[in-house]
């Protein structure tokens, strides 16, 4: 595999004079692939039916004058201003019942047919004009699927869409009447037009209800990627189709949506995550302020790595300070040399800066580029430069792709429907949660893989967790009875049936002669009122209270006497949300059964192997000696005593990992 860097650019905010002078400095710099166009249709279509792609074919035969591959963006997350008065419905209605209108972007609503017919119809037409293009080489659909919570709207149109998709599940009212549990609170319906959408209601709705909505939402990101995708393929053969995802962004069915892409991608800030979409408090945001999270960008690499089977990108990363979080910091040095590394060492193609110039103007101007607005070098541009320098040095020696991680993920995002719709705790977070088992498994040194719950594909694990999944999908208990490594059941798994009911038999429904547990009651806790477990640690947020059969064996026992993780086999479940000192606990006695080799690293540190090496990176201030892991030798890439925002590269022999 050739890995790559890349840069977002955006001529028509340019002089055309300056085209071809970036053009030539980006190459120099050592970048390989350009993206541009995904909001330019004000400028592609200035009037319906009046084209000028002249600019964007000029720009984009300057850019592959100079060498460099094209990333063409569809337009559709920008709609102009004359479409939106053509068909003014076709904007979203937020939850409260406002109409979201034009001004920014992202103004469309998935479920309007007449607006994925326009996009159908400007992506055919620059799929006809482009899609041969020798410097076109990867298209970008849309861009950024639910930034700004566009995934939901509660519009006419949606409605309309809505009851049409839930007539072809059900078949009858009757039957969703049975499903939903219609039966509570009259809530009863005789005819599918009667549904209305599950917003501004007295209080809570029906969480099967809103669960359905929920699917039928994701299905209409699904379908309208795939629109794109498929008109792409038929006129542009040859070119890899890609989209770019967003961090913690849970709307819809990544999974899904990657299934129509040949690489996903997704965009990568970590300080404006770190502030905007971290969990942690106040001292930990302090700690890794001009940093990032050490396993926020981790955690997103894996799991969007799995939504197209292995193939993935960084299509935005961050070159400097953003605009906006609450607040916005510079990354200390060598920070943006450190998240591309990184990535690479997750098995990324490219990484992709955005953008290439800081924009003077509009919304993004106080957004970091690797150039200043007056065409200097900011500080990112030398630290790509080293990149890029090191790439070439390291190229034939690392391997195309990671391989196997040590353990595996099995992630959900209807599990994270289901759990935003019913948290029955303040705290209970899907995302927290699957987090809070990632990050433990990184901090004992571990490398992790994500499988979906639609798809797991468990084998050739030693160890698989299972946290928080909301029901037992079709081909997940099969997988469970067959897989012969270590399984850890986290809370709340399978405490619902798809139809968002307690399952009969009790959660965690499953057969006995896999796990006979009954979980009887819950209880949601307040942080100050956590759980004390016999042999230390508590469990926080989230309690069970597990009644074990004949051949189950209790490992852990809260100080009520209440079994807190029991064992089955190789089956363990955890019947509680355990802080950060007993998970550690019990990841160390799982990968020991499981004869996986750990190693404890601090807060900041971190270690993702990667075929026959073992990358080591530093997000802390201070420094750190692999030797005090066991490593000796010489790396391939940097040194031993791993300065702050330091890589290495470790051959695996010689890391005795």
């Amino acid at each position: 595999m050739n890995r790559t860097l890349g840069v977002c650019y955006y001529p028509e905010h340019w002089p055309e004079a300056q085209w071809a002078d970036d053009a030539a400095r980006m190459a120099k710099l050592g970048l390989s692939h350009v993206r541009i166009g995904e909001f330019a249709w004000s400028r592609l279509e200035p009037k319906r039916g009046a084209y000028d792609f002249d600019w964007l074919r000029r720009a984009i035969d300057t850019l592959h004058a100079a060498g460099l591959k094209v990333v063409l963006g569809t337009p559709t997350a920008t709609p102009p201003k004359w479409l939106v008065d053509e068909m003014p419905d076709m904007l979203p209605v937020g939850a409260d019942g406002a109409v979201r209108k034009f001004g920014s972007r992202r103004h469309y609503d998935f479920s309007h047919d007449g607006y994925l017919e326009e996009c159908k119809r400007i992506t055919l037409t620059l799929a006809k004009a482009f899609g041969e293009h020798p410097g076109v080489t990867v298209w970008q659909t849309d861009n950024e699927y639910d930034c700004h919570n566009t995934t939901l709207s509660y519009s006419p149109a949606a409605r309309v869409g809505f009851q049409a998709w839930l007539q072809q599940k059900y078949q009858s009212p009757d039957s969703l009447n049975r499903a939903w549990g219609n039966v509570f609170w009259s809530m009863e319906i005789t005819e599918f037009g009667e549904i209305e959408l599950p917003n501004l209601t007295v209080t809570e709705a029906n969480p099967a209800h809103v669960m359905d909505f929920r699917r039928y939402a994701s299905d209409m990101v699904v379908r309208f990627n795939k629109a794109q995708a498929d008109i792409i393929r038929a006129h542009s053969p040859g070119r890899d189709v890609i989209h770019n995802f967003m961090g913690r962004t849970l709307a819809f069915d990544h999974f899904a949506v990657g299934a129509d892409l040949d690489i996903s991608s997704w965009d990568s800030y970590p300080l404006g995550f770190l502030e905007d979409r971290s969990d942690q408090g106040d001292a930990w945001k302090q700690q890794f302020a001009r940093a990032g999270d050490p396993d926020f960008q981790a955690f997103h690499h894996d799991l969007y790595r799995a939504t197209s089977k292995g193939r993935w990108w960084v299509m935005e990363q961050q070159p400097g300070p953003v605009n906006w979080a609450p607040h916005n910091p510079a990354p200390r040095d060598g920070m943006v040399r450190l998240w591309s590394w990184e990535a690479f060492a997750h098995g990324a193609e490219t990484v992709s800066y955005f953008r290439w110039r800081q924009a003077p103007f509009a919304q993004e101007q106080m957004h970091a580029g690797l150039l200043a607005p007056d065409s200097i070098e900011a500080e990112g541009f030398f630290e790509a430069a080293q990149v890029a320098k090191e790439l070439a040095s390291l190229e034939t020696e690392l391997e195309a792709n990671p391989g196997r991680a040590d353990v595996a993920i099995v992630f959900d995002y209807a599990s994270a429907w289901a759990w935003e719709i019913q948290p029955q705790g303040r705290e209970f977070d899907y995302f927290r949660l699957v987090f809070d088992f990632y990050r433990s498994l990184r901090k004992l040194g571990l490398s992790v893989d994500f499988v979906p719950a639609s798809a797991p594909e468990l084998e050739g694990y030693p160890l698989v967790l299972i946290p928080g999944l909301f029901t037992w999908t079709p081909g997940m208990v099969d997988a469970i009875r067959t897989y012969d490594g270590q399984v850890l059941i986290g809370p709340r798994s399978g405490s619902k049936t798809d139809d968002f009911a307690i399952p009969e038999s009790l959660p965690p429904a499953l057969p006995a002669n896999i796990l006979g547990v009954r979980i009887a009651r819950v209880e949601t806790l307040r942080a100050d009122t956590p759980v004390q477990l016999t042999k230390g640690g508590t469990f926080q947020f989230w309690r069970e209270f597990l009644e074990t059969g004949q051949g189950t064996e209790t490992i852990l026992t809260a100080e009520d006497g209440v079994p807190a993780l029991v064992k089955q086999g190789n089956v363990h479940y955890l019947g509680g949300w355990p802080d950060q000192d007993l998970l550690k606990d019990i990841l160390l006695r799982l990968t020991n059964e499981a004869g996986l080799t750990t190693k404890e690293l601090n807060d900041g540190v971190r270690l993702r192997r990667h075929g026959k090496h073992v990358f080591a990176f530093n997000y802390s201030a201070a420094s750190f000696d692999l030797a005090l892991l066991g490593w000796a030798g010489t790396p391939l890439l940097g040194k031993l005593v791993l300065e702050p925002s330091g890589v290495s590269v470790v051959p695996l022999p010689d890391a005795g990992y």
